[in-house]
């Protein structure tokens, strides 16, 4: 199965889409833009929830839902934002179909024309703060932290499934604090909680830094993100965290009591990652016989794969199996027992090395009699072969070692491709030959950062929140700047 793939070094972006496909994770819809999540691929979706969830919550934070229309004249209150997302809307204008009279099939009725558009939600922040409004009369009502796990649509041309899909699956974190610092604060926590989880849940390394202005989400003051870097040496924003200042508490009006009896706005963040962390996922690890996946994010974690001919034998492995699976149950560990007798042990290899299973565990008549189990893991496809008595306690040692062997790879990746130059042309033959981030000198001006833009398709990734302080001159127009920024080409 997976030796049919693509390989990477020939055309990456063919082999992601083979294996996003062939790997049963998602595929693409009737609707145009739109992508059906497999089970298999859900249950990627779901541990990622689950986790970013628990991370949410153990920081104070509350899920609530907010409907998925929003009046137009909403998105007018803030005018920066409605500028950002007009473009990518999808607006509802009628409420009714009818049989068409000559019989040709159903068409809009003309007279159930909506008295005010309601667009699809791009994102939601105007009708959340048309409801905090309600929710906020004093200072003892903050701060007010929300989320959300919702769907939402932004109207998109050209597609690619996980990394830009017309709707996708996201959650989107909105707060209110009565002071900037808290919300600067809250904006920060999110943007460390993001990396904690990109890093240590999906073993895959991030930079923390800001947005410049360009790049900022519309309406915000300061834009936080993370950048991870992907094996084709293109840069992947796999979250980002925004201050939103009191923008839209003044356009919605949201204001409250202080101690001292005075009305003020609140101060407002918002902050979001989506299913584009599958695509992450994917990108960061995989390899060319198919996904490789981090244990703490596996649906499947173990997968036990008998070799047997007759059903005697297979019961007799069955016997020996059973107290396994339910020791490994035990500690919390997935694991599946693979006895279908509609496909050969070698279909099975293949079908689990393309689905990314960390640790694969044979079991044939010679260990029935030598008292073993061959285990193979994903990363490094090594073989071993262990004592039944040792077999638990080496499951457990692989799981964690693989988590961390992938993240260490991926590490060594990016270490390997962050360049420093000084130079324009140096810049462009650094992102021509070897791709990768690029560590330079930038003069702070919109102009400029368009410029590079335009003649080489890099963007200012991010300003590092790690960045020295180091004179130097901007790559391009040679004026002063006082620290290097992250460039990349970017999905």
């Amino acid at each position: 199965m997976g030796k049919k793939l693509t390989k990477r070094s020939e055309d990456y972006s063919k082999w992601y889409n083979e294996l996003v496909i062939k790997a049963d994770l998602a595929e693409n819809s009737g609707v145009r833009g739109c992508m059906v999540i497999k089970p298999y691929g859900f249950a990627i979706w779901e541990k990622i929830q689950a986790g970013l969830d628990k991370m949410f919550k153990d920081t104070g934070h509350q899920n609530a839902y907010f409907p998925l229309f929003i009046p137009k004249s909403y998105l007018s209150k803030e005018a920066s934002h409605v500028e950002g997302f007009a473009k990518e809307c999808a607006v509802v204008t009628h409420y009714r179909l009818k049989n068409a009279e000559d019989g040709s099939g159903i068409i809009v009725d003309e007279e159930a024309k909506l008295e005010e558009e309601l667009i699809v939600r791009p994102t939601s922040e105007t009708i959340i703060w048309d409801t905090f409004r309600k929710w906020i009369q004093s200072y003892r009502d903050l701060p007010l932290l929300i989320n959300q796990w919702a769907n939402v649509v932004r109207w998109e041309m050209r597609t690619r499934l996980f990394l830009r899909t017309t709707e996708f699956l996201w959650q989107e974190g909105h707060t209110a604090h009565a002071t900037e610092k808290e919300a600067i604060e809250e904006s920060e926590l999110i943007l460390d909680i993001y990396a904690d989880f990109a890093e240590n849940h999906m073993a895959v390394p991030v930079i923390k830094g800001t947005k410049t202005e360009n790049e900022r989400f519309a309406g915000a003051i300061e834009t936080y993100c993370i950048e991870a870097l992907m094996q084709d040496g293109k840069a992947l924003q796999a979250g980002t965290s925004h201050f939103l200042g009191q923008n839209f508490a003044k356009a919605f009006d949201v204001k409250f009591a202080t101690k001292e009896g005075k009305q003020e706005y609140v101060w407002a963040t918002s902050w979001g990652v989506s299913t584009r962390l599958m695509g992450a996922l994917i990108m960061t690890h995989s390899d060319d016989n198919g996904l490789i996946l981090p244990p703490k994010l596996a649906p499947i974690q173990v997968v036990i794969v008998p070799i047997y001919k007759g059903m005697e034998q297979l019961d007799t492995i069955t016997e020996r199996v059973n107290p396994l699976l339910k020791e490994l149950q035990g500690k919390g560990i997935s694991v599946k027992y693979d006895k279908r007798d509609t496909h050969k042990p070698g279909f099975k290899f293949n079908e689990y090395e393309l689905k990314g299973v960390p640790v694969r565990i044979a079991i044939g008549q010679r260990d029935m009699e030598n008292g073993t189990y061959e285990l193979a893991r994903r990363d490094t496809l090594e073989k071993e072969v262990v004592a039944a008595d040792d077999v638990v306690s080496r499951i457990e040692f692989l799981l964690g070692d693989i988590q961390k062997n992938i993240f260490d790879k991926a590490r060594n990746y990016r270490e390997e491709h962050i360049s420093r130059v000084d130079n324009y042309e140096d810049f462009k033959e650094v992102l021509e030959q070897k791709g990768g981030f690029v560590l330079a000198h930038w003069d702070g001006t919109s102009a400029t950062e368009d410029q590079i833009k335009e003649e080489t398709k890099a963007t200012i990734r991010c300003i590092p929140l790690d960045a020295e302080e180091e004179s130097g001159s901007c790559m391009v127009t040679g004026n002063p700047s006082s620290k290097r920024v992250l460039f990349a080409k970017a999905y």
